[in-house]
């Protein structure tokens, strides 16, 4: 789909966009060019239109970490991983290309992130764009962090409630492991969301860097972008510390949760030995008394039998008292 927006005729702070049919030619004032999951026709309109090459799928897959952002006949080539379906259990990675042009900026993607719509909430209202394509690409980028800045922070709320299950588990979910095994499944999943979007705010960096670095104000504007992607910069290195804070605390969870386990396991343990101690003596006095010798006097007692099991309860209330006794239970 071949999606074109322009400055609104009545408020030229303001985006207006309708879909391009195969006919229809380019607007004059479209300053962003949307393709979504393009046709290689499309993809020719655009290249036509504005004499530069559009990258395929594949091409935006395959790229080397040293390919993702290039210059290339006046154009500015940069490819970000974003994130998409954040409404998921786990959210992916979506590559979306945006390329930078004098006349328009175009992105090119083959999934439907979040972050673009909340563009175009913001976009389509009065004071919400300006009339440059950098200014399209300003406010892409600032949809993007803020939407990942939202996904960290859920989170981030849901780390808190798994660490509050942990420590506060009831005796009876913890000895059937109920509590353990579904926090250790969540840490797991909440460790892959924090790890998409610290890999998507790296590559959103890497392009913040790169404008901020080569971007020359073009002579027809009147203000250029380098104070707010620096700024972006900021915001985004931000992101990525507070990833690393809950990627920190969920390996905290991981230990005292495994350690939780640890202790479950060794109260087993321990009731195991203590039963073990205690039948011990029992097990001695049966082994005596079962041995087939005629010489043993015992078998000819008329209460030698119910001697044996006297002794046998005794020897095993005894081991019991004394592990009582030093608290050992």
């Amino acid at each position: 789909m071949l999606i074109i927006h322009g400055v609104c005729p009545d408020s030229r702070d303001k985006l207006r966009h309708a879909a391009l049919g195969p006919g229809e030619a380019f607007p004059a004032d479209a300053i962003w060019i949307d393709l979504l999951n393009p046709t290689p026709e499309e993809d020719k309109r655009v290249e036509q239109h504005l004499g530069i090459s559009i990258p395929t799928r594949e091409e935006m897959h395959d790229l080397e970490p040293s390919e993702i952002i290039y210059t290339e006949d006046g154009a500015r080539f940069m490819t970000a991983r974003i994130i998409c379906q954040s409404d998921t259990v786990v959210p992916k990675l979506a590559d979306v290309t945006f390329i930078l042009t004098d006349k328009a900026l175009v992105t090119v993607r083959y999934d439907e992130p979040g972050a673009f719509n909340i563009f175009l909430n913001r976009a389509t209202k009065p004071g919400g764009c300006g009339e440059q394509p950098e200014a399209v690409l300003d406010g892409l980028i600032e949809a993007i962090v803020d939407r990942a800045a939202e996904v960290l922070r859920g989170v981030g709320d849901k780390i808190d409630i798994a660490s509050r299950r942990i420590f506060a588990g009831r005796g009876q979910d913890v000895e059937r492991g109920g509590v353990y095994q579904i926090v250790i499944q969540k840490i797991g999943q909440y460790e892959h969301i924090i790890s998409n979007v610290r890999e998507s705010m790296v590559s959103v960096e890497r392009v913040l860097l790169f404008l901020s670095a080569n971007y020359t104000r073009p002579k027809k504007a009147q203000t250029g972008f380098s104070a707010e992607w620096r700024s972006a910069v900021r915001d985004v290195q931000a992101i990525e510390e507070h990833a690393a804070f809950l990627s920190n605390k969920l390996q905290f969870m991981m230990d005292a949760t495994l350690g939780l386990v640890s202790i479950e396991q060794n109260k087993i343990i321990k009731l195991f030995s203590v039963v073990s101690v205690a039948l011990m003596p029992p097990t001695l006095i049966a082994s005596i008394y079962g041995m087939n010798f005629k010489t043993m006097p015992e078998l000819d007692w008329q209460w030698g039998y119910p001697m044996a099991i006297g002794l046998m309860i005794l020897f095993a209330v005894l081991p019991y008292m004394l592990f009582r006794w030093k608290k050992w239970l």
